[in-house]
């Protein structure tokens, strides 16, 4: 544990400026109010801010930055107020410790949203002030370090949350240490088998070939100085975590790595980064596909480098990495090597661009887990860079489309998207980006964003754009058809309606706006009577619909003896004739909804169809209906649309894939044909819609098949 001298010594070594003063103060009232509060390892307390701190050092960060650090388990743990801390340590101060504090809360939550909860008040926190994520990432980086004294319980919950979240944001923000210890601490603790297999192969290398290292590194000083570049070489091993997640990303075995070593050319100028990147070219041979120029297309947190593999000295597969210096120092510290809190002036998180994207993913989420989810696939992929067509760079993603480019660029040229140009030729918006690729984004002011769209975008703010448009505007025809449903149902049973009485039931519903209860009507999610009765307690529910019904004259209609169809289906009348539509063909599983026809009796339809569309303003023929106990003994037909590739063995491969799945094909029709692929209509019979689902799954896993999804004609 740093002593209080140490700590000042550290701070003033760097800033000379700083208040020592405030620093001896804090660092005395922190041993104060902890006083005698043991952590799970049996140290005092107060050594965890204080080794948090110390951390923070290293990245030179500013005197309200380490205060906060040795303070910010005070108001939390201790009778400190916030008042208090503002009182004796300023405003600045106190508005960090805030953030901390109000993380802190959040994370001794329960419940299966909690980590996702956690990370969206942490990205607020962090928009208003970046420093917030820089102190949580030191708090972190201490408890990771003293893991092994929690119950195995807490050690891999959060592991796993700084596997999925910290290391990542570290990584972010170019602090390349941080990330690694997260990482391997987390790697060591989740997947200990994978990692003590690694480290026992590594450790057999390292035996095989003890001074391996010393002699490339001792190669390479002499080509540099054969050709008077002035460097400085290093040279490590990969971490297990790093070979690991190469393992998994190539699903190659250890043998297959033969890139686990790193080796890193610091050199004084960019033009002697490229002209050490022509010596190693010219002298050893080049792996394919293993060049990466991050120094003209910088990663998005500022990392600048040049990476090559090559079979280097002692015939040995290597990775090569030439930087100068000052990349150097970017890399390793990210945000923190070029600090902004001087002199007063204040880096904000929004001003980064990737926590702006993150922000609007925030604004667009329909709830935490989404949020997390959308923001996880912002953080984890690989990247190509494109380019529009002003030339600006763009990064996104391996694996995004026109859709994802656009946008990057402004929701609104997203929403618009109809088409893109790449490379001047005019292509679909599923089109695959690549490296280099330009694009230019066609848009049309009648275009919407399409759920097609969401099966294919990569990025999480597309997800989030696309999904959040698509709510919106399901959830205003639900509200539109809830209210009439309800003042058509209010009028016919000769009941007053006014939207005031539907105040009084709103917490019923969980509902924060009367909009609410219109919406969930809409849905089919409450029925118009279930309002209708809340509102008017005392009214008996009339039998006009089971009049009408009655009235409906159906050959074989005895009400003595229920029919068979009726027992598949809850909530109708019994003997009512029934039949399932051809236009949505519902499965058990499906939520549905009846719809009485004059001479035909109830309809079955999934709660999708396109075709209730038609009965929008007739809601007295809709029935609130249930899948019944019987359902699933007989099987139900359904319909898949397919794109499958033009030859020899294709259909072969769906009927065989159908056949393991105990799915019967019943039709086949093909409603398209090219050269390279046709479409075909698919009627199979199954039980149920997790059967359909789960063949879905095993035609989509065909090479054979290149999209397929339940139709909906």
């Amino acid at each position: 544990m740093l002593r209080q001298y140490e700590l000042v010594d550290l701070v003033k070594s760097y800033d000379p400026y700083a208040d020592e003063d405030a620093l001896n103060r804090a660092y005395v009232f922190a041993m104060k109010k902890h006083g005698s509060q043991l952590r799970t390892s049996g140290d005092p307390y107060y050594s965890h801010p204080i080794e948090v701190a110390g951390i923070l050092t290293k990245y030179r960060l500013d005197c309200s930055s380490i205060i906060a650090a040795l303070l910010h388990d005070t108001v939390e743990d201790t009778d400190t107020t916030l008042e208090e801390i503002r009182s004796l340590f300023g405003d600045q101060v106190a508005q960090l410790v805030d953030g901390l504090t109000k993380l802190a809360m959040i994370e001794q939550k329960s419940g299966s949203s909690k980590q996702a909860e956690n990370f969206r008040k942490l990205l607020l926190a962090m928009s208003e002030d970046i420093r917030v994520l820089l102190i949580k990432l030191a708090d972190r980086l201490h408890n990771m370090r003293t893991l092994h004294f929690c119950d195995p319980a807490k050690r891999a919950r959060i592991a796993r949350e700084t596997l999925d979240i910290y290391a990542p944001l570290a990584e972010r923000l170019g602090m390349e240490e941080v990330k690694e210890e997260m990482d391997e601490i987390a790697f060591a603790e989740l997947y200990k088998d994978a990692h003590d297999s690694i480290v026992a192969r590594l450790n057999f290398l390292r035996e095989q070939g003890s001074n391996i290292i010393p002699k490339i590194i001792s190669q390479l000083e002499k080509d540099m100085q054969d050709n008077e570049i002035k460097c400085t070489i290093t040279g490590r091993e990969k971490t297990p975590y790093s070979i690991w997640r190469k393992m998994q990303l190539r699903n190659a075995s250890f043998e297959q790595l033969s890139d686990i070593m790193a080796f890193r050319i610091c050199v004084e100028s960019v033009a002697d980064c490229y002209q050490a990147l022509g010596i190693i070219h010219s002298k050893y041979h080049m792996v394919p596909r293993r060049f990466k120029d991050y120094i003209s297309t910088p990663k998005p947190n500022g990392y600048q480098s040049l990476h090559t593999g090559v079979i280097g000295p002692l015939n040995v597969r290597i990775e090569v990495q030439i930087r100068t210096y000052e990349m150097h120092e970017v890399n390793e510290k990210g945000v923190a090597a070029h600090w902004a809190y001087k002199q007063g002036q204040k880096t904000e998180g929004k001003n980064f661009r990737w926590i702006r994207e993150l922000l609007e993913i925030l604004d667009q989420a329909q709830n935490p887990d989404e949020f997390l989810e959308n923001t996880k696939l912002e953080m984890y992929n690989d990247q190509v860079f494109c380019f529009t067509p002003k030339g600006d760079l763009i990064g996104l993603p391996v694996g995004s489309t026109p859709v994802d480019f656009a946008y990057a660029i402004h929701s609104n040229v997203g929403d618009t998207c109809v088409g893109a140009k790449i490379n001047g030729e005019i292509k679909p918006v599923r089109t695959i980006l690549h490296n280099g690729d330009q694009v230019e984004i066609l848009t049309s002011k009648s275009q919407h964003p399409s759920l097609e769209w969401d099966r294919f975008v990569v990025t999480g703010k597309a997800k989030a754009a696309i999904r959040r448009y698509i709510r919106t505007n399901k959830r205003e025809q639900f509200i539109a058809l809830g209210k009439e449903i309800l003042e058509k149902l209010f009028k016919s049973e000769d009941q007053t309606f006014a939207e005031k009485d539907l105040l009084p039931i709103m917490p019923h519903y969980e509902a924060e706006t009367i909009d609410d209860i219109y919406a969930k009507v809409g849905e089919g999610l409450i029925t118009g009577w279930d309002v209708l009765r809340l509102v008017h307690p005392g009214y008996k529910q009339q039998t006009k619909l089971e009049k009408m019904v009655n009235s409906i004259k159906l050959p074989g209609f005895n009400k003595k003896k229920p029919s068979k169809d009726s027992l598949k289906i809850r909530g109708l009348i019994d003997g009512m004739a029934v039949h399932f539509a051809g236009c949505c063909h519902p499965l058990p599983g499906d939520r549905i909804v009846g719809i009485v026809t004059t001479g035909k009796g109830v309809t079955v339809h999934t709660m999708e169809c396109p075709s209730l569309k038609n009965y929008e303003k007739e809601p007295e023929r809709w029935l609130d209906i249930d899948w019944g106990t019987e359902a699933e003994n007989e099987t139900h037909v359904a319909r898949l649309k397919l794109m499958l590739s033009n030859e020899p063995g294709a259909l072969a491969d769906v009927a065989n894939i159908a056949a393991k799945s105990e799915a019967n094909i019943m039709n086949l029709n093909i409603t398209y044909r090219t050269l390279s692929y046709y479409e075909i209509l698919l009627d199979v019979e199954v039980k149920n819609v997790d059967q359909l689902n789960n063949l879905v799954l095993a035609l989509r896993a065909s090479k054979q098949v290149s999209y397929v999804a339940r139709a909906t004609q």
